[in-house]
């Protein structure tokens, strides 16, 4: 190719064919010499040979010029930031916190920054933190002086390592409405996390003060708060000590920790608390495996007290009334988790044991526990709902829980009147399984029991309920809703395969006046905020089979009044017995007001039926039970043996003036036994086909079968 520019062919000279682009035939040249030059041009260029560069070296002169322009630069800079009034900065900087902080912050002080330095310091002075609307007009927070140093280099990889942080006179203000609001919590409705401080070298605070109020817990206290290098004592350098009142109790609460200057932030950080809150003890031993990391610590704790439900101000975790009791165990957080792991000691006068976890940050803790009891006093129960463990030697309760024994003793009742704190059941959740291996001191023979008891939203349930008898059980479940305004409970509870001898082991001239199996089911629904009232508002039904079995003759003679003979053979000890077909008692309970149409004991002797009536409102009672014999006997006279009197402690007696001849108590036993066909079913659908109750409703079904023919043939 021509190194000259591209020119149009000679005339008449022969061009090398090339393929037409597609163009119109008028453009189709000019098109055609244009892609030729280019291409001459390419190869040009990509077969020459570039020279190479040459670099001047730059003259002394250049260089002095160009250090004098930077160095004079620097200088400026560092005039400039030395004359600088920092203050000016006060405004971004408070916006900045308010932001953060969602409550005005203002700084009525001088800012002073120096960067002159691998780690840069700033103060600040005149702070002040505005409490929210609703938490009053005191501001949440006051600082004369705040000092911050950082190290530089580790800044400029994003991670923040202060060499010194320092409080001068902080005064807070923490408040906790009856709602639950805490005007600490910035969070702005976002879910909370527990404060984590990044690692600090060291942790001044001088002259601090605290004011707590919590409304909810009744809970306010003023403390003072130092953190110095040494406070007086070995190894102490950390301080907060603050007294108050707590349930209109004296308050008291030390915390104490080691010096924090030259922290190391892989060394655990140790501290010990005590805590008194009226008869209330608390003491801890622990350590923050990373310092200034809150959300993580533990400590090995010991309580007592008269009351575990008085740690609710403390720990806001809805605990049951129980007897004075001394726990240890050792206490952990994790973030939104707290856990007692391998709690031990005395509720009362019963050991426990076990571990138990709540898990925060929810909209109600959800408490998690699993406990046990190798020997269960049965009177401590009686603390959980709202009475007391019995008084007498060698009982544990508090003076409070003696004196509601007293006053129901002294009313002769049973059951509480304490009320029922339904917010605090309403402000958790829980699932907790509860085993006793042994259970003592029960008004019935009890050997051992379980209970797996579930609150959701208000709602708790002891289901499956279970408590073990020498033969037989108690299974069921009790339930409260204490979602409605006034709250409901509802129990159904089943007495399976018991024996009589058993479950209520009285003697009487050196033999069991009563032998043989026992069935029941007790179905109650009440209304009410303590368990009197509930009781007093009952409705349900309540049933007791006695499938068969044996009574002293004695005893069964005298339940007909043959009081000759029945004395003669007591005062003579004679064991001898004679059958029990069956016994049934039903009670129909309405409004608190449980009434038996239903009693027959059907004995060898006598035929015995009676009716009355147990009122769970004033816990009185009143039966009367007839005796029938079943064999005419002249000279022969009934009187109706009655009870009557508070549950608690009712009389037996004989009804005078209503005796009456045998010919006029003569009843027909169809009359009397056939409407319990009917309710035994409610118990078991077995017990009408069993041999004893099945026999004696089979007589019953017989057309005419009167107990006076009967004692005719």
């Amino acid at each position: 190719m021509s190194n000259e520019p591209f020119q149009n062919p000679k005339p008449g000279r022969r061009r090398r064919p090339q393929r037409a682009p597609q163009t119109e035939p008028g453009r189709r040249r000019p098109i055609q010499r244009a892609e030729a030059w280019a291409r001459d041009r390419w190869d040009k260029l990509s077969h020459a040979k570039l020279p190479t560069p040459v670099l001047k070296k730059p003259s002394h002169k250049t260089l002095w010029w160009t250090g004098g322009i930077l160095a004079a630069l620097a200088i400026a800079i560092g005039i400039l930031i030395a004359i600088w009034d920092w203050n000016w900065f006060r405004g971004p900087l408070a916006r900045f916190a308010s932001a953060r902080m969602h409550r005005e912050v203002t700084i009525s002080g001088d800012l002073n920054v120096n960067l002159w330095s691998w780690q840069p310091s700033a103060t600040v002075e005149g702070v002040r933190i505005a409490n929210t609307p609703w938490a009053g007009r005191d501001p949440l927070g006051t600082f004369e002086k705040i000092t911050v140093k950082i190290r530089l280099i580790p800044l400029l990889w994003g991670d923040v390592d202060l060499r010194l942080l320092r409080f001068d006179r902080p005064n807070l203000r923490l408040y906790a409405d009856a709602q639950g609001r805490k005007n600490w919590d910035f969070s702005n409705g976002r879910k909370s996390e527990p404060m984590k401080l990044p690692p600090i070298r060291s942790f001044i605070i001088d002259d601090g003060k605290l004011t707590y109020a919590d409304v909810k817990r009744e809970l306010r206290f003023d403390a003072t708060m130092n953190a110095q290098e040494n406070l007086g004592q070995a190894n102490r350098g950390f301080e907060l000590i603050g007294q108050g009142t707590i349930n209109r109790q004296p308050f008291r609460m030390e915390v104490t920790g080691g010096p924090l200057l030259n922290i190391d932030r892989n060394k655990p950080y140790p501290f010990n608390a005590d805590i008194r809150a009226g008869q209330t003890y608390i003491t801890a031993v622990g350590s923050v495996p990373k310092p200034f990391d809150l959300g993580r610590f533990s400590m090995q704790t010991t309580a007592r007290g008269p009351d575990l439900s008085d740690l609710y101000p403390l720990t806001g975790v809805a605990l049951p009334n129980t007897p004075p009791y001394r726990l240890r165990g050792r206490l952990s957080r994790d973030e939104l988790i707290w856990r007692i792991d391998n709690l031990g000691g005395r509720v009362g006068d019963s050991d426990l044991s076990g571990d138990i976890k709540v898990e925060t940050g929810r909209v109600r803790p959800m408490l998690t526990a699993d406990l046990n009891s190798n020997s269960l006093d049965f009177d401590d129960l009686g603390a959980i709902f709202g009475g007391a463990p019995s008084v007498g030697p060698g009982e544990t309760a508090s003076p409070e829980q003696v004196a509601v024994a007293r006053n129901l003793g002294a009313q002769q009742r049973l059951f509480p009147d304490s009320t029922l704190d339904v917010s605090r059941i309403r402000a958790l959740d829980a699932d907790v399984r509860y085993r006793a291996a042994t259970i003592r001191d029960a008004p019935i023979s009890l050997r051992a029991g379980s209970v797996r008891v579930k609150l959701d939203n208000g709602l708790l349930r002891a289901d499956p309920l279970r408590l073990d008898l020498p033969r037989g059980r108690v299974t069921g479940f009790v339930a409260l809703n204490a979602r409605k305004k006034v709250p409901v409970t509802e129990l159904d509870l089943r007495l399976t395969n018991a024996r009589i001898e058993e479950l209520v082991p009285v003697t009487f001239g050196g033999g069991h006046p009563l032998t043989g199996a026992l069935a029941g089911r007790a179905r109650l629904t009440g209304e009410g905020d303590s368990v009197h009232k509930a009781f007093a508002n009952a409705d349900g039904e309540v049933m007791v089979v006695a499938p068969g079995g044996e009574i002293r003759e004695a005893f069964a003679e005298l339940m007909g009044v043959n009081v000759v003979k029945g004395l003669g053979l007591l005062l003579k000890k004679d064991m001898d017995t004679v059958p029990l077909r069956c016994g049934v008692a039903h009670f129909q309970t309405n409004n608190g007001v449980m009434s038996a149409n239903n009693i027959v004991l059907d004995t060898g002797p006598v035929l015995i039926t009676g009716q009355g009536q147990v009122n769970l409102g004033s816990e009185r009672m009143a039966f009367k039970v007839r005796g029938h014999n079943k064999k005419f006997r002249l000279v022969r006279v009934l009187l109706p043996v009655k009870a009557e009197g508070p549950i608690r402690s009712p009389k037996l007696g004989v009804e005078p003036g209503a005796a009456i001849g045998q010919g006029a108590a003569a009843v027909g036993l169809g009359a009397l036994v056939s409407p319990i066909a009917a309710l035994l079913p409610f118990i078991d659908p077995g017990l009408a086909k069993d041999a004893n109750c099945g026999a004696l409703l089979a007589d019953a079904a017989r057309e005419g079968a009167p107990v006076r023919q009967t004692a005719s043939r």
